[in-house]
């Protein structure tokens, strides 16, 4: 992580230099920005003529797959093609896009109208055989100099769900206070325009001070669904949670953070601990980058969380405003500290290229300008929502799933009738109902047994829950007094490790003076929050901004469950840091210590 993103926390931004950091966006990839692809003299058969228009070659791995034609394959040609599908399904975790027309080196060579009908059918008897639905992303021509028109189309197959098993993105929503993140999250998921006056944003708050303020306090889930054609599934056309998950075979869960500074520690804590794969960051068109739009954007950057913009209430702002706050905006992505390459989405067209570029290159940050209340360009951000492929393939997914089970613990309720209830991520392994862990590190280190009753995962029943997926655990009656936000459900087998002291390589991003030995930080690692103490800086007496160093720290309450390279933040005030674990002074306890809590501090089911 570059330093210079201290920027972005410490408010001094500089203007990018004359031709560096970024400039137009260059090479979109997906099939162009709207321009036809132009090729001199003759086609050859992946001959280089004259600068024809390429793809990048087609990749052995991942969803993204290159056909030139398939107009009545043979039985055998056809299984292959039906095998070949199921691995790109495979990779994309139940998503697939098709480029039909083009060879695997990526030369965009077109077919005419009836190849394309004929290679459209034999795709969609594919899809059919296994279970998928397509649909048709976009079409483009190819001129050559030949008179018949020729077109590549991209298609994008989807799986229609089985066993719950459909694609869960997490998206984090960041912006400063009253640029329009909750209302949004309304209109995208009750399927209802805003009134101008808030009205969309009333489901999702959770307390009454959140109504009577208008401002968002705590850490509240939307979901938004879209079925194996690509349609919008929400609260308009399903009443409960349960119908849009069985109608879905793609899930958005919107993670709406706090806007307001003083609510800062809540909005990290779900950033850091909730795991989003995307973040969205909303920018008022009125008012442009103010009050913690600068934060959270450094925050999405040190997490390393991919992130894309929206400008919201584009209606209350004549046309010129918008403009303005577009390139405030890109003026900041450009500068040294992002490097970010801004792509405007204006069409179906930009948001399907801004979909797939986003998800290949770190880069890439799409802007969306939109309103709730008139609708404008609502359209665009559903269409990005929906083609928006997962950052894991099925391989990552399978090695996470083989691992022994680790269950963070992000929330705890109590229900009537229930009991305890806690909510959080699996972060390794399968947790399945009546399952046995045990769950800690309490105050004085130990593991307490339990028992999982029941799951539910997006407000609805579930039975196993598989690595990388957030749900609620029923555990009966266990004392929720002896349950705390930061603590982890494990399997039994694990023996993990826990600690009071561990060291972390930092970058101090920004303090007013010098950071010194003794300085006490509010840490953030994972779902662990607690203060700490700078023991000890290895080599430097002290620490100034943009500064790397080595520091130990000492959790002053009590010890905490970390892993050796888990991303690290930390503040006070105005001071905050990066960076990442390197070493754990784990605390030794006798070997039966595990057993002995188990036996007395556990409750039996």
């Amino acid at each position: 992580m570059d330093s210079r993103v201290s920027e972005l926390f410490g408010g001094c931004c500089r203007a990018a230099a004359p031709g560096g950091g970024g400039g137009a966006l260059r090479g979109r990839g997906g099939l162009g920005g709207g321009c036809k692809a132009k090729k001199k003299g003759g086609r050859g058969r992946g001959g280089k003529a004259n600068n024809p228009p390429y793809l990048p070659p087609e990749a052995e791995d991942g969803n993204i797959e290159y056909k030139l034609k398939l107009v009545n394959p043979s039985q055998y040609r056809f299984e292959h093609l039906v095998t070949q599908m199921k691995w790109r399904l495979q990779e994309g975790r139940g998503e697939a896009v098709y480029q039909i027309g083009v060879e695997d080196n990526g030369l965009l060579v077109g077919l005419s109208e009836e190849e394309m009908r004929a290679s459209l059918k034999t795709l969609r008897r594919m899809a059919e055989k296994v279970g998928a639905d397509i649909t048709v992303l976009r079409e483009r021509e190819v001129d050559y100099d030949s008179d018949i028109p020729r077109k590549i189309t991209e298609v994008l197959v989807r799986k229609v769900p089985d066993n719950q098993q459909f694609l869960d993105l997490r998206v984090a929503v960041l912006g400063n206070v009253d640029s329009g993140k909750s209302t949004l999250l309304g209109v995208l998921t009750q399927g209802e325009l805003d009134n101008g006056r808030g009205r969309a944003r009333l489901n999702l708050f959770r307390h009454l001070h959140e109504i009577q303020t208008g401002r968002t306090s705590s850490i509240s889930f939307e979901i938004l669904g879209f079925n194996s054609k690509g349609e919008v599934v929400n609260y308009s056309d399903s009443r409960t949670a349960e119908e849009i998950c069985e109608s879905s075979s793609k899930m958005i869960t919107f993670i709406d953070l706090a806007g307001h500074h003083k609510y800062l520690k809540t909005t990290i804590f779900g950033l850091t601990s909730y795991c989003p794969d995307f973040a969205m960051l909303v920018v008022s068109a009125n008012t442009g980058i103010a009050g913690t739009t600068r934060e959270h954007l450094g925050l999405a950057m040190a997490l390393k969380v991919p992130f894309f913009i929206v400008i919201s209430k584009v209606d209350l702002c004549s046309k010129a405003t918008v403009e303005r706050t577009v390139k405030q905006l890109e003026r900041i992505l450009k500068q040294p500290g992002c490097n970010k390459l801004p792509l405007l989405v204006n069409s179906d067209d930009d948001a399907v290229t801004a979909a797939q570029q986003f998800a290949q290159s770190p880069n890439i940050t799409p802007i969306f300008t939109l309103s709730s209340v008139s609708g404008e360009n609502l359209d665009l951000l559903k269409v990005f929502l929906n083609i928006l492929p997962p950052l894991t393939n099925s391989k990552e997914q399978e090695e996470l799933m083989q691992q022994l089970t680790e269950f963070q613990v992000d929330e705890i309720y109590t229900v009537p009738e229930v009991g305890t209830v806690v909510g959080g991520t699996l972060s390794s392994g399968i947790c399945r109902e009546g399952e046995n862990l045990v769950v800690g590190p309490t105050d004085d280190g130990k593991f307490l047994q339990l028992k999982v009753c029941s799951i539910q995962r997006n407000r609805s029943a579930c039975r196993v829950l598989r690595a990388g997926q957030a749900a609620t655990l029923a555990l009966g009656s266990f004392d929720r007094s002896l349950l705390r936000k930061g603590m982890v459900m494990v399997s039994p087998e694990m023996n993990p490790t826990i600690c009071s002291v561990f060291e972390a390589e930092i970058v101090l991003l920004f303090h007013a003076t010098t950071f010194r030995k003794g300085f006490q930080v509010t840490v953030h690692v994972g779902n662990v929050r607690q203060t700490a103490i700078v023991e000890k800086i290895h080599g430097k007496d002290k620490l100034r901004t943009g500064e790397k160093a080595v520091v130990r720290f000492r959790f002053i309450k009590h010890p905490e469950y970390l892993k050796i390279g888990a991303k690290l933040l930390f503040r006070e005030g105005v001071t905050k840091g990066i960076g990442h674990v390197t070493d754990l002074q784990g605390i030794t306890t006798k070997e039966n210590s595990l057993e002995e809590t188990l036996g007395t501090g556990g409750l039996s089911f």
